[in-house]
C-alpha cells in the first residue's frame, strides 16, 4: 500500500511531509519488531462504542486472520453493552470477541484501564470524539500500541502542533498510526490520482466538493432534558458542539476535502467562507446549516466546498477536478462506490467519457484500511498516516474558522492560532463541569462571523 504524503505549508514542520516517511522507513529499520509482527498474534481493544467504533471494530476482525477483541471502553454503558452484543453475535466474527464483563470499562479514566490489557505490539482502536484524541495518543505511544485513529483526529491548532508532536515519539517507536480517512484507500481513487498526476486532465485550474443532504440528527442537539449531567448529555450528541468535534463541518466534510486535496497533491494556503443558521427549530446545537468555503492553493487554484443539512433541497455527495484537458470524478454519490472516471471537456458527457474504474468496485476503503495496517503490523512495514491525518483535520478546521469567524484564514495563521477548544481535557472526570456552559435558557454560544473575528464563539 503506498502511502500518498502530501506538502504542506507551515515552514517549521510541513516542508515536506516525505522527510517523515523517510525517517519512519528508518526506524523501522533500526526499532526492534513488537511481539504482534513475530507471532502473528494480535490482540485489540476499543476505546468509543458508537457507531463508527463499532464499525471500525467490526472492519478489524473481519481481516482474515485478523485480530482478537479484548476489551472495551466507553462512557456510556449502553453503548459499550450495544457494542458488545452487536460484535459478539456477528456470525463472521463473533468467534474473535473475548470480551467478559471485567474487561468492559466505563468513565474518563476506562482507556487507561483497557490499554492496560494490552501489550507492546498490539492495537488500540480510538474512536471516542476527537477532543481526546490526543490523550489517548499519548497514553498509546507511552504502552507501545498500534494506533488506529478515527477522524478528524484534531480540531484546533493547539492539539494538531501536539498531535505532531506526539507522532515524533510514535515514530521513535516504530509504532504503526492509522487514520480513519478511508478515502485513501480506495483502489479507484488511487488508480485516478496516478492518472491526474500523469497528466490526463492537465494542470488543474479547479476543483468542487459537496455534501449537501437532508436534516442530519446527529449534527443537531436537542435541548438537555436534565436526564443526564450536562458534561454527558454533550457527549451524547457530541457532534453538536464545537469543542468535542469540531462541528459539522470537521466530521461530515473532511473526506470531500481530504480526497480533493490528494488529487491536488497539495494543501491549500488559506481560505474564506460563509455560513449560517436557517431550520435550527428547538436545536441547541453549535452548528450552521449551511457552509461554503472556498480554499486557495499556493498556485492559485481554488477548491469550492458546499455542505448543507436543509430539508428539501437538492442533494449532492461528490468531488470533482476540473483540468486544462477535462473532467476528474474523485467520487460520486457517497464515501464508496468511487466510480472514479475521466471525461474529455468539463460535461458529464458519456460519448467523451475518457476512462473509468471498472464496476462494480469489490474492495470496500474501510475494510482495506484495515487490512492495510495488519499487513503492516505483522510485516514491519513503515506506517504513519498521522501527518496528514493532521493535515487534512487542520485545512478542514481552518474552512469552519473561516465561515465561523467571517474572516480569510491562512493556514500559517491558523497553526499558530492560541485559541484550545478544551484546554485542561485530559483531567476530566463524570462528575466534571463541561468546559461549555449553556446560558439562562439552556442555550450555547454560537458563532456571530464578524462580530467574533479571532474566536468561533464566545
Amino acid at each position: 500500500m503506498t502511502q500518498n504524503k502530501q506538502p504542506g505549508s507551515r515552514r517549521e514542520f510541513l516542508k515536506n511531509t516525505g522527510k517523515a516517511a523517510a525517517a519512519s522507513s528508518l526506524l523501522a529499520s533500526t526499532a526492534p519488531r513488537v511481539h504482534a509482527a513475530e507471532n502473528n498474534s494480535i490482540r485489540v481493544v476499543l476505546i468509543g462504542c458508537g457507531g463508527r467504533g463499532t464499525g471500525a471494530a467490526l472492519n478489524c476482525l473481519s481481516v482474515e486472520n485478523g485480530p482478537k477483541l479484548v476489551g472495551l471502553a466507553d462512557v456510556f454503558d449502553k453503548n459499550l453493552n450495544s457494542t458488545y452484543a452487536s460484535l459478539s453475535g456477528n456470525k463472521d466474527v463473533g468467534s474473535k470477541v473475548d470480551v467478559p464483563e471485567e474487561h468492559k470499562f466505563i468513565g474518563f479514566d476506562a482507556y487507561k484501564k483497557v490499554m492496560d490489557l494490552l501489550d507492546p505490539g498490539d492495537v488500540v482502536i480510538l474512536a471516542t470524539p476527537p477532543a481526546f484524541r490526543w490523550v489517548h495518543f499519548s497514553y498509546a505511544i507511552e504502552k507501545g500500541l498500534n494506533v488506529f485513529m478515527e477522524k478528524p483526529v484534531t480540531i484546533d491548532a493547539p492539539t494538531s502542533v501536539r498531535m505532531l508532536e506526539l507522532n515524533k515519539k510514535a515514530m521513535e517507536k516504530n509504532l504503526k498510526v492509522a487514520v480513519g480517512l478511508m478515502c485513501r484507500h480506495c483502489p479507484a481513487r488511487q488508480e485516478l490520482f496516478e492518472r491526474i498526476q500523469g497528466g490526463e486532465i492537465g494542470d488543474i485550474t479547479m476543483m468542487r466538493a459537496y455534501r449537501m443532504a437532508g436534516p442530519t440528527g446527529s449534527a443537531a442537539a436537542p435541548p438537555n432534558d436534565g436526564s443526564l449531567p450536562e458534561l454527558q448529555y454533550q457527549i451524547k450528541h457530541f457532534h453538536g458542539f464545537l469543542w468535542l468535534s469540531g462541528g459539522a463541518v470537521s466530521d461530515f466534510l473532511i473526506h470531500n476535502i481530504d480526497e480533493s486535496c490528494w488529487m491536488k497533491n497539495s494543501w491549500p494556503v488559506k481560505a474564506i467562507a460563509s455560513g449560517g443558521r436557517h431550520y435550527r427549530g428547538e436545536a441547541v446545537d453549535q452548528n450552521f446549516d449551511v457552509y461554503s468555503i472556498e480554499y486557495t492553493f499556493a498556485d492559485g487554484t481554488k477548491l469550492l466546498v458546499d455542505g448543507r443539512t436543509i430539508p428539501g433541497c437538492k442533494r449532492e455527495f461528490a468531488s470533482f477536478a476540473h483540468g486544462t484537458k477535462g473532467l476528474a470524478v474523485i467520487s460520486t454519490a457517497s464515501h464508496w462506490p468511487s466510480k472514479a472516471r475521466i471525461f474529455e471537456g468539463h460535461n458529464f458527457d458519456n460519448s467523451r467519457l475518457k476512462w473509468e474504474y471498472p464496476q462494480p468496485e469489490t474492495q470496500n476503503p474501510y475494510q482495506v484500511e484495515w487490512n492495510d495496517l495488519i499487513n503492516a503490523i505483522r510485516e514491519d512495514l513503515p506506517y504513519n498516516e498521522l501527518e496528514r491525518g493532521v493535515m487534512a483535520s487542520a485545512v478542514t478546521s481552518m474552512g469552519r474558522m473561516a465561515a465561523h469567524t467571517g474572516q480569510e484564514i491562512t493556514l500559517e495563521q491558523f497553526m499558530k492560532h492560541d485559541h484550545e477548544f478544551g484546554p485542561g481535557i485530559e483531567n476530566l472526570t463524570l462528575d466534571s463541569p463541561s468546559p461549555l456552559q449553556a446560558n439562562a435558557e439552556g442555550k450555547y454560544s454560537i458563532p456571530m462571523p464578524g462580530l467574533v473575528k479571532n474566536r468561533e464563539y464566545l
